[in-house]
């Protein structure tokens, strides 16, 4: 019960293989009381009955990350409705379809713009939005990807996404710290996500990954949960602008 009387906001669930989802079933498994966000109408009956069997039924809100008018909304109806928070999950990424096909040297301006708004600012804003209501102690985290660091093929854009993501996530350790507001990044292995099955080759980076791993296995979604479980926790109150590994230990490995 590492995260009894802990209030976590949770963004954006989209249907039951998101990774959010599965944090926010670990945080109710540790005790913690959920928030979900979800971007749009489209998602919201997915939402809905992935809740359907807690008791009592979390709040769920609308939100769109592309205007800061709609994420000051979302936190406004939060502390009016539920309170403040102890945890805020950013589990949002997107790019444009044409720029996981193409090389990254095609990448056009507007997809590059879209993939870091929506994948990198949208983190920045939020955290800057949601630290207003965010208990001291609290912690907030994303979610990267080893292609921040090293070349995967297809990845492209987004693999730039992440990279500035995981700097964005020590420059707002190093400003929230002083709110005793902790910030990291949890970097999973491939998992089969909406967002994944995107990628070209996804089903071969699976098979890699398995081979290659020092546990010789894929990952899954439930570790990723708890580990996020952990950090937004008391447990983790020494830890902030990290990148944590929940890969099978596969970055660790040269060849």
């Amino acid at each position: 019960m590492i995260l009894k009387d802990k209030r976590i906001a949770i963004f954006n669930v989209a249907n039951k293989r998101s990774i959010a989802w599965a944090i926010a079933q670990s945080v109710v498994n540790c005790g913690g009381e959920i928030i979900i966000g979800y971007q749009n109408e489209r998602f919201k009956e997915n939402v809905e009955e992935l809740i359907s069997d807690l008791s009592p039924k979390p709040l769920i809100v609308e939100c769109d990350v592309s205007s800061d008018e709609k994420i000051e909304e979302t936190r406004a109806r939060i502390e009016r409705e539920a309170g403040k928070i102890d945890g805020l999950v950013h589990s949002i990424a997107y790019a444009p379809g044409d720029a996981l096909k193409s090389p990254y040297m095609e990448t056009s301006r507007d997809d590059f713009r879209v993939a870091l708004e929506v994948s990198v600012y949208s983190f920045v804003a939020m955290s800057r939005i949601f630290s207003q209501m965010i208990n001291p102690g609290g912690s907030i985290i994303t979610l990267t990807y080893y292609g921040s660091e090293k070349v995967i093929p297809n990845y492209n854009v987004m693999g730039i996404a992440k990279a500035a993501l995981e700097a964005s996530v020590r420059y707002l350790a190093y400003e929230l710290g002083e709110k005793n507001i902790r910030v990291n990044a949890v970097s999973p292995g491939p998992l089969s996500t909406l967002a994944a099955r995107g990628i070209s080759g996804f089903v071969d980076m699976l098979q890699l990954h398995r081979e290659r791993a020092p546990l010789r296995r894929n990952i899954e979604r439930r570790e990723v949960g708890d580990t996020s479980a952990f950090l937004l926790s008391d447990l983790a109150s020494g830890i902030t602008g990290e990148v944590i590994y929940v890969d099978a230990g596969y970055n660790i490995m040269g060849m």
